[in-house]
Order: C-alpha cells, then sequence, then structure tokens
C-alpha cells in the first residue's frame, strides 16, 4: 500500500503575540487505493473509529475524489497524464473531522510533481481551492505562493500573500505555510510528521495517544481565538459575505 500514516505537530506563531502547539496525525492515501480500504479500525464511506468520506471534501458529495481532483487541475491549466494523486489530511474520529487544510500532491505517470492543491476549509462551511504549480528547491523543499483570496480568520485581514514550504511525503512531510503583510510576516503555520504504515496497530496507537483529535481541533480554534483577543490581538471580523470559493491558479 503506497498510503501511510503521519504523526506529528501542528504549531502556530504569531510574531510578538501568540503561539501553539498541538500533537495530530494525519493520512497520506493514494486515491487510487480509498475504495480499497477496509481496515478493521479505518473504512471509507463507512462507520469505524477512523473513516475517510469523500463527502468530506470536494464539491462535498457522494462521489469519487479523483476525478473531482483532476478536474481543478483542468481548470487551472494543468499540465497531468493521470499519475498518482495522494491526499493529506486527518480522517474522521467518532464520525467527525473538521480540516482546516487538506493537500492533495498530485504527480505525473514519472513520479514528477504536476501541482498542489490546497483545499482551505473555514469554520462557516465554506472552502477554497488554491492550485498552484511547484517551484521546487535543491533540498527537496516544494516552494509556492499565491494571495489570499478566502476568509479563513477573523484575525487576519484579507490583503495578504500566503507563501508555502513543502517536503512531500516520505519518510517525513512538512507544510508550513508563511503568510506574508507586505515584506513582514503576520503568521506561519505547519505540520510536520513522521511516517508510520498504515495498519491497525499503528492507527490504534496513534489513536491512544490523541483520543479526541478532531474534536480537540474546533474547539481549539475557538480556545486560541479567545486567548488572542485577551491578549489584545486585532479582531477584525468576517468582513461582509463571501461568493462561493472559486479554484486558484498561480505561477
Amino acid at each position: 500500500m503506497n498510503s501511510a500514516l503521519y504523526i506529528g505537530h501542528v504549531a502556530h506563531n504569531r510574531p510578538g503575540k501568540h503561539r501553539l502547539r498541538y500533537s495530530v496525525f494525519m493520512l497520506a492515501v493514494d486515491l487510487d487505493e480509498l475504495s480499497a480500504l477496509d481496515l478493521r479500525l479505518l473504512k471509507h464511506n463507512r462507520g469505524a473509529l477512523l473513516s475517510l468520506k469523500d463527502r468530506d471534501h470536494g464539491a462535498r458529495i457522494d462521489a469519487s475524489l479523483k476525478p473531482q481532483i483532476e478536474s481543478k487541475l483542468r481548470e487551472a491549466g494543468i499540465a497531468w497524464d493521470g499519475g498518482q494523486i495522494f491526499m493529506l489530511t486527518m480522517p474522521r474520529l467518532f464520525n467527525y473531522v473538521f480540516n482546516p487544510l487538506t493537500v492533495y500532491f498530485c504527480t505525473r505517470r514519472d513520479g514528477e510533481l504536476a501541482a498542489l492543491v490546497h483545499e482551505v476549509a473555514n469554520t462557516f462551511g465554506e472552502q477554497h481551492f488554491y492550485v498552484l504549480p511547484p517551484a521546487r528547491q535543491e533540498n527537496g523543499i516544494v516552494t509556492q505562493s499565491c494571495a489570499k483570496d478566502f476568509f479563513v480568520s477573523p484575525f487576519l485581514e484579507m490583503d495578504l500573500r500566503y507563501e508555502f514550504h513543502i517536503l512531500p511525503p516520505g519518510e517525513d512531510v512538512t507544510v508550513a505555510m508563511i503568510v506574508k503583510r507586505g515584506a513582514q510576516i503576520a503568521l506561519t503555520a505547519w505540520f510536520a510528521g513522521k511516517r508510520r504504515p498504515l495498519t491497525d496497530a499503528a492507527l490504534f496507537r496513534a489513536w491512544l495517544g490523541n483520543p479526541l483529535m478532531t474534536f480537540k481541533v474546533i474547539a481549539g480554534i475557538h480556545w486560541e481565538a479567545l486567548k488572542m483577543m485577551l491578549k489584545g490581538v486585532r479582531f477584525l471580523g468576517r468582513g461582509g459575505a463571501h461568493a462561493n470559493p472559486q479554484t486558484k491558479a498561480a505561477a
């Protein structure tokens, strides 16, 4: 199986104001293997301790995910020949999940990375897809950048820019995002994890170390927001209604 489990931490750093660090585990799933997932603790579109459901991603419908991501690549004008797509995401736990960010690693048949699709969700039930071609550095880190086009946090204005620094799934995986206000860093956020085999034993150990992870994510978002307000971080609000998110491509 190409799919794997990654155990690590999510961390945020707002310079001079606020920091957080939480333990999490994520799955890097080959979308061609998704329908064949049949572990005791992890199921696809079926109930289990952990599950991955198609309707949690993409168009939020009960339909295969790979064709939906392929469509995003075509809309963005990304040349892709039908290679592998890996989805890095948190699974449902006790049938609940909120994924602020899911990343799709889209490779061509020769193994070359063609694009990353960043599926960003907010707590208003909306999502946005940033479809970005990679710029690979010599040390294997993939870098990307784009303008912020989607509301996420009431503590960050819209006129910002994202810089991504990503180590694709291997023995390690890292997804780091730097949010910039001009030349100033407004926020850094990252996930870094170590690979484990996708087995029931590994999943059970990961769950024992983090038994309420998905509930902790949504609770943590609101708890950290309260702490930021108490620290005096400026609350900007949502700033009015937003149109339905659209896929964005950037060089």
